[in-house]
């Protein structure tokens, strides 16, 4: 029925955001969601091409980076596949996964992120450790690096904007420089603290 595999997804991804009246969220993974899955690259695949062409501009598209354990992130790379899809990709973030490996976690800083991605992304999700009180460094240390996107963020429709706006006078002074040194201290603080709650909660 149809010529390649990326004309099928996408027209049945559209037929289904449709039914569904358009939503404002709408997530499609690509086969090829990383720069190491693409043939030959980003910007010569014809099948990201295929779909940045057809599927429909208010669908969100996953992206994970160079490979699907992505340890460092670029805007130029991020505006490379910004270019071949049509839109800004909805960064999913396997820095911390360990599904594939459940012998190790994860406790360091979110770190290998160039400053400045906001603009260049629609979206970011976090992938954590299966073992859920390992993620609060992950999760608190990410808060920190988006503070810090919100303070120096510049563009005009950068992602996160109205965030910014809500946000009031809650800025970290340390807005516009984000450290990972720091935000792993931060995040280290604060966790024993809630390790010393919870202990005295009855039952703790």
């Amino acid at each position: 029925v149809f010529p390649s595999l990326a004309k099928a997804q996408a027209s049945v991804a559209n037929e289904v955001y449709q039914q569904l009246g358009q939503p404002s969220i709408f997530l499609f993974c690509p086969t090829e969601y990383c720069s190491s899955l693409c043939t030959p690259s980003p910007s010569r695949s014809c099948y990201l091409l295929t779909i940045g062409q057809e599927l429909l501009p208010g669908i969100g598209v996953i992206w994970t980076g160079p490979k699907v354990v992505s340890q460092e992130l670029s805007a130029t790379l991020l505006e490379e596949v910004e270019g071949v899809l049509q839109r800004r990709p909805i960064i999913w973030d396997n820095l911390y996964a360990n599904d594939y490996d459940c012998r190790r976690v994860f406790l360091g800083p979110y770190t290998g992120r160039a400053p400045g991605l906001m603009p260049r992304l629609h979206g970011l999700l976090l992938n954590p450790n299966c073992e859920l009180q390992a993620n609060f460094i992950p999760i608190h240390t990410l808060g920190s690096w988006f503070r810090s996107e919100l303070g120096s963020c510049a563009h005009p429709d950068c992602a996160g904007a109205e965030t910014a706006a809500t946000l009031g006078d809650s800025h970290d002074p340390r807005e516009g420089s984000y450290s990972p040194q720091e935000a792993l201290e931060l995040a280290l603080s604060d966790w024993v603290a809630e390790i010393q709650r919870q202990a005295l909660e009855p039952g703790g």
